[in-house]
């Protein structure tokens, strides 16, 4: 059996894409990995993914950047970037290629087959890529848009929230965008046993009152505070 006849048929890859290609070829393309095309008996120059998947890394960073520049406007260029980071590395591409069992539609050499190359996470995400690169050329940039989005929410949402760990730095990155403010954080009671201390701490900003944190350690205690300032500034949810 030949390695063409091991991928499963397109259409079934484009109901999991929800969209259906105008140039069913350029599909095809997007899921040949070099090894494949190396093997072909009359090897014909850049027949393989390589070229999609170039131009997908960029759509992908245009459209995620586009959503989280919109979607979080308390984030300043640095929490953006990180945010952007986590969402199109490999490992994120590599889990949202699984989802949509993209390895079993590749084109695969035979040397990468019996390697499991179907579930390598470098060839995952760079086909991942190409296939956001095929929808882009054949439907246009709301049409990539359209299939990403649904899939790198949960992600975005989990990097945003992750970069907020600490808030502590996130609180005095969004203060020092406005350099006359002023942070500053109060040790207003402890109490307790040695063993067993309770601090509670108030940040305020400008001797204005944001948000009170109390904790079994002063570092816990501020970070209670500095969560508390940011869900009334409305830059986390209070689930968050």
């Amino acid at each position: 059996m030949s390695t063409i006849e091991q991928a499963k048929p397109l259409n079934l890859l484009e109901k999991k894409l929800n969209y259906t290609f105008e140039n069913k070829k350029i599909l095809k393309k997007a899921l040949i990995h070099s090894s494949y095309s190396n093997e072909l008996k009359h090897k014909v120059k850049l027949i393989c993914n390589e070229r999609l998947e170039f131009l997908g890394d960029s759509v992908l960073s245009i459209i995620v950047s586009d959503y989280i520049y919109k979607s979080y406007t308390q984030f300043d260029e640095g929490i953006l970037t990180r945010v952007r980071a986590n969402v199109v590395c490999e490992a994120s591409l590599y889990e949202f290629a699984t989802e949509l069992d993209l390895g079993s539609f590749l084109y695969l050499g035979h040397g990468e087959l019996i390697s499991e190359g179907r579930k390598r996470p470098s060839i995952l995400a760079d086909a991942f890529e190409a296939v956001l690169a095929a929808i882009y050329l054949d439907g246009g940039i709301d049409q990539a848009r359209e299939f990403l989005l649904p899939i790198i929410k949960q992600s975005i949402e989990k990097a945003a929230t992750g970069t907020n760990e600490d808030y502590k730095s996130m609180l005095q990155r969004i203060v020092q965008q406005t350099p006359e403010e002023n942070l500053e954080y109060v040790l207003v009671k402890e109490e307790g046993p040695p063993h067993d201390r309770h601090f509670t701490f108030n940040v305020m900003l400008n001797s204005n009152l944001m948000g009170t944190g109390k904790g079994r350690s002063k570092r816990d205690a501020e970070q209670a505070a500095a969560r508390e300032a940011l869900i009334l500034i409305g830059a986390i949810d209070e689930k968050a």
